[in-house]
Order: structure tokens, then C-alpha cells, then sequence
């Protein structure tokens, strides 16, 4: 047997009543604490350990249970969480304001012309000195080869470049079956790590 179980009917059957936010706020809410780290396991300690924690605990299974026994443990993390992303959200209140139709234009004109000659620069620049280091060729990817995750070949090894903040990206979705050579951005140029 096969079916979905639907947010809102989860918390039906657990009979737990979530806060009902206005349009919008939930994703910038989510945004600034993206950015604020308010809800890192650091903060308000890791949940997937917690939670089976608290159903080991013999206390009776109720959302007003689990709430008295985190606090328990984390007095001060509800707070904690609440004031580093508030700040990151005054921040946004205060930059929402500059930005007009024109900016969102530059935006997208400097994403899609400037980042991305940037972006395939680096490939290219990157790619380049590993082929002379090396003593060989190189080329870009093909767009097929592109589809797989390869950036460029030197010599005949596809490698992956990718930015070095690309390692911590835990929620990536792809793999890469192929070399990876990742990079910083410095002020004077740039740090590279090839996978050998």
C-alpha cells in the first residue's frame, strides 16, 4: 500500500496546533535564519537526537511533554535562536526598502551576464593552469557533459569545479563521479584544491 500523508494532517493526528503565519513572513522569517544560523544544532541542540531522547524518557507522549522537557534541557535556546535571526530580519526590514524595480533589473543582468562569465572564467582559468602544470591539454565540457556534472577535461580526466563553500552544502541533491578541483576567492586571486 502506498500514500501520502499531508502536513496539515500530521498535525491533525498528533493534535498539535501550528502558529499561522501571514503571507510571506514564514519564507522570510526562514530566509533570515538561513543566514543568522538561529536554529544550528549549537543553539538549540540536534533534534534527531532529542526527540528519540525524549520518547526513551517515559514520559507520556504529548506535544506539551516534549515542550516541558526541551526547555528543560535548553532554557535559554528559544530566546537565542529568536534573537539572531530578529537581527538578521531588522537587516532585511532595512535593506527591502532599497530595493526598486531598477535593482532587481541589475540583479538579474549581473547574475546572468556578469556571475556567469565570472563563474565559467574561473572554470576555464582554473582548468587552463592545471593542462600547463601538468603538461597537457584541456577543453570545456560539452553541454551533455555539462548535464553529468563535468566542468573540463585536462588531458583526458573530466574534473568538477566547483567553489569551495560547494562542500558544505549539505542539502545538495547531486553527485559527481568525477575528480573535483574546489576554489576560493581571495583578494589577490584564487586558492585551489584539485582531488587527486
Amino acid at each position: 500500500m502506498k500514500y501520502t500523508l499531508k502536513n496539515e494532517n500530521i498535525e491533525s493526528y498528533n493534535e498539535s496546533d501550528t502558529f499561522s503565519f501571514p503571507k510571506y513572513t514564514s519564507q522570510l522569517i526562514n530566509w533570515a535564519n538561513q543566514n543568522a544560523q538561529g536554529t544550528r544544532p549549537v543553539v538549540v541542540g540536534q533534534m534527531s537526537e532529542l526527540f528519540p531522547e525524549f520518547m526513551a524518557s517515559g514520559e507520556e507522549i504529548t506535544i506539551e511533554n516534549w515542550h516541558d522537557w526541551y526547555v528543560e534541557r535548553y532554557p535559554d535556546a528559544f530566546e537565542k535562536a529568536t534573537e539572531k535571526i530578529y537581527a538578521q530580519v531588522q537587516n532585511l526590514r532595512d535593506a527591502i526598502p532599497l530595493i526598486d524595480r531598477e535593482m532587481v533589473r541589475h540583479w538579474v543582468e549581473d547574475l546572468v551576464i556578469a556571475k556567469t562569465f565570472n563563474g565559467m572564467y574561473v572554470q576555464k582559468a582554473i582548468l587552463a593552469s592545471l593542462a600547463e602544470r601538468k603538461g597537457t591539454t584541456y577543453r570545456l565540457a560539452t553541454p551533455e557533459e555539462e548535464s553529468v556534472g563535468i566542468d573540463g577535461y585536462v588531458g583526458n580526466v573530466p574534473y568538477s569545479v566547483k567553489p569551495d563553500t560547494y562542500k558544505t552544502m549539505g542539502r545538495l541533491s547531486e553527485t559527481i563521479a568525477v575528480k573535483m578541483i574546489y576554489y576560493t576567492k581571495t583578494k589577490t586571486g584564487l586558492t585551489i584544491e584539485i582531488e587527486e
